[in-house]
């Protein structure tokens, strides 16, 4: 068994993810490195915070800079000088998701324009699939098809029908050793496509499954609506991925619906906006309030930039665009993400999780840094 369920309080789970480079506490954050490395971070560094597996890109690695030259270096984790486990996306929501480049879809593949150099490109579930077996991955994604909210049913439903045919392409596919592979299902919003989708990929008995085509820009109720069923709808002996969320209210949310594994950008990405996660809400470093503030970006946080810088400091680094800064916003803002799961873990374990959510989301629901700035 790759999953092993070890607590649950409600629909909340506590497992473990059992890969070829570790076990995996979960509920999981998955720190994204797109390009084989978590912008401006070092793996000791992300070790250190509590990184238990990282998220590479499919489609990047494929393009630069070639999952053959990856391979020839020893694989993925070697090339990047991470010895836990990662988990590789399919490349199917850069291909669909940069909407300008699509050039044809059908059952066989997609075919689009490269974001490097602007050439007719190709992925098939074939294909797709052999690049994460040379980049040597531990748990490689099928790929599929993501639309963005509003589309018309019919574009939902043939999503689904592709999405499930490519699936059944690629279960059988060579692996790298020990290799696991999840399949994704799909439907939108669409109640009684996400189960159809959820009843063709379960009866290929993947080793995990994915809910995706959500968090792509619908509005955040009817999307933990749908992650309800949508995960209702899987194995409860499967992992359970939720694909790009990674906000600390909608991580608390997708774990009391049952969800085990979760990516985002947004803890990086924010941090590069100068803005730091704190219970306090978001803070914009950048903000005149911060030029004295002696504390630190949140108490209690044992990260880098916490244990070490003040807000004011912080503030004056990011306010003169040095390097430091951001990056001590980015460990500061995966620390807190990562302590975020490791606290659920805890709660769904003592079966206090529905009084600890309430809780957080409660603190996390305090005036934003928009409501408190003049």
């Amino acid at each position: 068994m790759s999953f092993t369920i070890e607590a649950t309080d409600g629909t909340a789970r506590a497992g473990v993810l059992h890969t070829a480079h570790g076990d995996v506490p979960t509920p999981a954050f998955m720190p994204v490195g797109t390009k084989a490395t978590v912008k401006s971070l070092d793996p000791d560094e992300l070790r250190t915070l509590g990184t238990r597996i990282l998220l590479g890109n499919t489609y990047h690695l494929h393009f630069r800079p070639g999952e053959d030259v990856i391979a020839e270096l020893g694989g993925l984790h070697a090339f990047m000088g991470w010895d836990g486990p990662i988990l590789t996306d399919s490349g199917g929501f850069q291909v669909f998701s940069l909407r300008d480049t699509l050039l044809a879809s059908d059952d066989d593949g997609v075919t689009f324009r490269s974001v490097y150099d602007g050439s007719a490109e190709r992925f098939t579930p074939e294909l797709a699939a052999r690049i994460q077996t040379d980049l040597g991955s531990d748990v490689a994604m099928c790929l599929d098809i993501c639309l963005p909210p509003g589309v018309p049913r019919e574009d939902l439903e043939r999503a689904v029908q592709r999405t499930t045919l490519w699936a059944q392409r690629q279960r059988d596919l060579p692996r790298a050793p020990g290799q696991l592979r999840f399949a994704i299902t799909q439907g939108g919003l669409d109640r009684e496509l996400r189960a159809r989708s959820a009843e063709g990929l379960v009866a290929l008995d993947f080793d995990g499954y994915a809910i995706g085509g959500l968090s792509v820009g619908e509005e955040r109720a009817p999307m933990f609506a749908a992650t309800t069923a949508a995960a209702a709808e899987l194995p409860a002996a499967k992992p359970r991925y939720f694909m790009g969320i990674g906000d600390p209210e909608g991580v608390i949310e997708v774990i009391s619906r049952g969800v085990d594994m979760f990516d985002c950008v947004l803890p990086t990405r924010t941090a590069r906006t100068g803005s730091a996660l704190t219970w306090e809400g978001r803070l914009n470093m950048r903000n005149a309030r911060f030029a004295r503030d002696p504390r630190p970006l949140d108490d209690g946080c044992a990260c880098p930039a916490c244990t070490r810088f003040t807000r004011a400091y912080i503030r004056h680094l990011v306010n003169q665009d040095e390097i430091l800064g951001l990056r001590l916003l980015s460990l500061h803002n995966l620390r807190f993400l990562l302590d975020l799961v490791v606290a659920a873990r805890e709660a769904i374990e003592r079966g206090a999780f529905a009084s600890w959510s309430a809780d957080a989301l409660a603190r996390l629901a305090l005036p934003t840094e928009r409501e408190l700035t003049p």
